[in-house]
């Protein structure tokens, strides 16, 4: 599966968190690498999977259906925002 970096994303982002995150920093779970997430790997099909780039660990899940959103972060130790 091809993946795309993590801007494919960020209307859907922008949606559920109401500020644009392409520029958030997250560390994975995994590795402890820090990225932006712009730069994570994204992969889409029922819903949307990203992944850290240096280890594979799923970074967070996104599921949305009818007037529902489901989101799984739990592959993120942090997300740190910037003002």
């Amino acid at each position: 599966m091809v993946h795309v970096d993590g801007n494919a994303i960020a209307g859907l982002l922008e949606t559920v968190f109401g500020r644009d995150l392409t520029a958030a920093s997250g560390r994975c779970s995994g590795c402890g690498a820090e990225r932006e997430v712009g730069a994570i790997h994204v992969y889409r099909a029922a819903g949307v999977v990203a992944r850290c780039p240096d280890c594979d660990t799923v970074l967070l899940r996104i599921v949305e259906a009818g007037d529902r959103i489901w989101v799984d972060l739990r592959g993120l130790t942090t997300l740190e925002l910037r003002s």
